[in-house]
């Protein structure tokens, strides 16, 4: 199985290793030491601002979604939200859910975020802002810079979902002036899913701590707590956590978030500079590198998705609903080489030679 999806994503033959291990107790001063590297190494490739800190949530990215919408938004916030796709869309029902007031700038399949957009929002009291930087369904990277700037003129709080940018794209947590950023396991860190991962500026940190939400689980002001001793309130996805430690252990040491952004971007580039005289279309108008989303001329996305994965043993990463037969898209995260991208194109020009593209 050769898996260009954005999630999970092929992992190497070391992180595969680790997942067969026993899984050890973690209350243990061994598993804090752990913990404490991986919280400052999250730290160090965000580039996140001095005095911030990690929280590990045993759950996917929606949980991290979730327990940063409850934990730092309140009815009293006027809260701005990106919809550009499925994501951008889950942030708008969790507003809906935890009653924090919203409105949505929504935009159209593939369709980057412009100043226009966001222009009849200025001065109007907004206090806080949600975007998931690569809306995964379309492929769109937004220009976090004009949001950064947006927030900044504005005084607004910015939560960035970074689960399938975060190493893929260059980001600077302190320099955007970044509140929170969410990540995954699943995505550019190419390890099993089961843990999201949310990184707190220091406002944000307060912001939390004088924010009582009503839960038990979700409750971040216990996980920081918990954090400073390097552990969780609950018992976390250990096995996972120790192959996250080894992955980022593995960036570092390959010249870290830098070397890996150069990386996904030259996978990224290889694959469509090879798909150019292909009957496909990018749809989206700003790429991310972790992802290329492309619509088929003549067939059904779905059924290229289902041929490929059925009588070649590839996998690409569907989508649902009204884009199910549209778009398909075709993932640049995790342990790929160009060597696998020909592997893909080689199976679609045999599509294609019969007739099936």
């Amino acid at each position: 199985m050769l898996n260009f999806t954005v999630g999970p994503v092929m992992s190497s033959e070391a992180i595969r290793a680790i997942g067969a291990e026993q899984v050890p107790y973690f209350r243990t001063a061994e598993f804090s030491a752990v913990m404490k590297e991986n919280e400052h190494l999250m730290l160090k490739f965000a580039k996140a601002p001095a005095d911030s800190r990690v929280v590990f949530i045993t759950g996917s990215g929606t949980a991290s979604m979730e327990a940063t919408v409850m934990n730092v938004f309140t009815p009293e916030d006027k809260v701005l939200v990106v919809n550009g796709g499925s994501f951008g869309h889950r942030f708008v029902q969790l507003c809906e859910i935890h009653d924090i007031p919203h409105t949505e700038i929504k935009l159209d399949m593939g369709r980057k975020l412009t100043a226009q957009h966001l222009a009849p929002y200025e001065g109007q009291g907004f206090t806080g802002f949600l975007v998931n930087l690569d809306e995964t369904s379309t492929g769109v990277l937004y220009d976090i810079q004009l949001i950064s700037d947006f927030c900044r003129r504005n005084d607004i709080f910015l939560v960035v979902d970074s689960i399938s940018s975060f190493l893929a794209d260059p980001f600077d947590m302190a320099a955007l002036g970044v509140d929170v950023m969410i990540t995954g396991s699943q995505k550019a860190l190419a390890c099993p899913p089961g843990i999201s991962i949310i990184v707190l500026a220091p406002q944000s940190v307060e912001r939390v701590c004088a924010n009582k939400v009503k839960s038990m689980y979700f409750n971040l002001e216990d996980a920081l707590k918990n954090g400073e001793r390097g552990q969780t309130p609950f018992t976390p996805a250990v096995g996972t956590l120790r192959q996250i430690n080894a992955r980022l252990k593995e960036i570092e040491a390959a010249g870290g978030v830098e070397s890996e952004n150069r990386r996904m971007a030259a996978l990224a580039a290889d694959f469509r500079s090879k798909i150019g005289d292909m009957p496909f279309d990018i749809v989206s108008e700003s790429l991310s590198n972790a992802v290329t989303p492309l619509h088929p001329h003549n067939v059904s996305a779905y059924d290229i998705f289902l041929r490929l994965k059925d009588e070649y043993h590839i996998w690409v990463c569907p989508n649902g609903g009204d884009m199910a037969d549209k778009v398909f898209r075709v993932g640049h995260l995790g342990a790929l080489t160009t060597a696998d991208n020909d592997t893909l194109i080689s199976a679609l020009r045999d599509m294609q030679s019969k007739g099936l593209l």
